[in-house]
């Protein structure tokens, strides 16, 4: 028995081969730890790495299809909250599947959560050397930005309404470890509406938004950020997924927010 990251007790094989995985982080967490080929269904929302897209579907991350699953025949089904699914975890247990819980909250949070996932999945010295790379990476950004004025900063999530990310968020956490300073850190709902009168006022020095998403609202060009063409664009699964690639845009915010501290990096483009 093992305890997953939402305090479940739950009876995971020695060594399971037959895996499901019902979130993108956690597909890309597997894939990580080597074991893309025991990965035998993923949800349509999984499409890294390029691997991951001819796995068999199961079904969205909300609505996967318990007949699918229970077809598969998994050892061990992971998901990345059991938030919304709880009557479907329900149903699993009922039939005897093993489900297990991976719920990271902070960047922190996500290391320890991959260190768990390749102990049950017996891979624990990958898990290991997966761990030290990414945490040797989020230490170079630390050191580089010791001492940098943090840069205050709008994340927008979506623009009609404007949502953004508050405190106590994976977003807020990376804000803070690139050097920045979010402009609704104090804000207690996880993504809650802000108003463009608010935004404007708090004079947000960079602004980052999703790539393909809206345009930047008028209301908010008068900005020190886009004044000053501190407009960026950024593949959200670096920043919204909870998985190894999040390092990349820990290390990608960094840059645009303090760019004398770093290489230039081109996976991010300025917005208009």
């Amino acid at each position: 028995m093992v305890t997953d990251e939402i305090g479940r007790r739950v009876s995971v094989p020695a060594q399971p081969q037959r895996l499901i995985s019902l979130a993108p982080s956690v597909t890309e967490i597997l894939f990580a730890l080597g074991l893309g080929s025991r990965v035998v269904g993923v949800t349509s929302y999984c499409d890294y790495p390029p691997e991951a897209k001819s796995v068999e579907k199961v079904g969205d991350t909300q609505r996967p299809s318990l007949e699918k699953i229970v077809g598969l025949k998994p050892d061990l089904v992971i998901v990345s909250t059991a938030s919304q699914l709880e009557e479907f975890v329900r149903k699993l247990e009922e039939v005897g599947i093993a489900i297990y819980v991976s719920n990271p909250r902070d960047l922190e949070g996500l290391l320890s959560s991959i260190e768990r996932i390749g102990e049950i999945t017996a891979v624990p010295e990958r898990a290991a050397e997966l761990v030290k790379s990414l945490r040797a990476r989020i230490e170079a950004v630390h050191a580089s930005i010791a001492g940098a004025q943090p840069e205050k900063v709008l994340f927008i999530i979506g623009t009609q309404p404007l949502i953004t990310a508050g405190g106590n968020t994976f977003i807020d956490d990376l804000i803070r470890r690139a050097g920045g300073l979010s402009i609704s850190t104090g804000e207690t709902a996880e993504y809650p509406q802000f108003s463009l009168e608010t935004a404007l006022a708090r004079k947000p020095e960079v602004i980052f938004m999703q790539s393909g998403r809206d345009e930047l609202p008028a209301q908010l060009k008068d900005t020190p950020a886009a004044r000053n063409g501190r407009v960026f664009h950024i593949d959200d699964a670096l920043l919204l997924r909870p998985g190894p690639r999040i390092v990349d845009g820990l290390e990608l915010m960094a840059a645009r927010l303090h760019p004398e501290l770093f290489s230039p990096r081109n996976t991010a483009v300025p917005g208009s």
